[in-house]
């Protein structure tokens, strides 16, 4: 049988130290790295690439939900946590594999057969569907964490100037510089402050505050004149959306 490669993250010493007992009872586990915050997981899981990752949920600084949106959906995880509601209820309904503390040898044993069974079936972790559902609802998103290889930039919501899809990616702008982070733009929509934050087009999100004037561009077009002299479309719909806000 394949050995799997793992990465323990949790912030409690004695959570890590169960884990580590638990993982060198089975002979397909191999610890690879361990971690006590999300931060050293997300440097981790860059340099090393391991096949799992055991991670705790609730974590000070950058919480499970923030690394998992850091390592994207091609890494598979096992959640940890104490009992919450909100992260019960989504992991089971996106299939997703989880062990609520205090859990057994047994239970850690039953996740990872089925995380397993997860890489060998390529199967990708439908990250905005569970940290959307998984996480209580205490308003706009304050800050924008984005993996740059092992490192973590965390911006300010405030700092953003627009976001911009990509392909498979967004970009976030702030002050002439580019972040690229794999998300989807309605996923970067639904987190900002609508009362701030604006759809004026099919690839862009605007931060309102950023507006010099607004240009009739052509018929039934306009451009955004943001106070930089940058230039962005904004079609009928999202013309309708920002004259709500202005």
């Amino acid at each position: 049988m394949d050995v799997l490669r793992i990465v323990i993250v949790d912030d409690e010493p004695l959570a890590r130290a169960v884990l580590r007992e638990y993982a060198a009872g089975e002979s397909d586990l191999e610890i690879v790295a361990d971690c006590a915050n999300g931060f050293e997981a997300v440097k981790a899981v860059a340099d090393l690439k391991p096949d799992l990752v055991l991670l705790d949920v609730q974590m000070p600084k950058l919480d499970g939900f923030e690394v998992l949106e850091l390592l994207g959906r091609d890494q598979p995880v096992i959640f940890i946590t104490a009992y919450d509601q909100y992260a019960l209820r989504a992991f089971e309904v996106h299939a997703v594999d989880y062990l609520l503390k205090p859990f057994s040898a047994e239970r850690f044993r039953e996740a990872v057969a089925r995380a397993r069974e997860r890489v060998r079936a390529r199967a990708a972790t439908p990250i905005d569907e569970v940290v959307r559902d998984a996480r209580p609802r205490t308003g706009p998103a304050e800050r924008v964490l984005i993996r740059d290889g092992a490192n973590v930039h965390v911006l300010p919501v405030d700092k953003i100037d627009y976001v911009e899809a990509q392909d498979d990616y967004v970009a976030f702008k702030s002050d002439g510089k580019q972040y690229l982070k794999d998300q989807t733009l309605s996923a970067v929509e639904a987190t900002l402050d609508p009362a701030r934050f604006v759809r004026i087009h099919r690839s862009f999100v605007l931060n309102i505050d950023r507006i010099a004037k607004v240009e009739l561009y052509a018929k039934d077009s306009r451009m955004a004149i943001l106070r930089d002299g940058t230039r962005l479309p904004v079609s009928r719909a999202g013309y309708a959306r920002l004259s709500q806000l202005l």
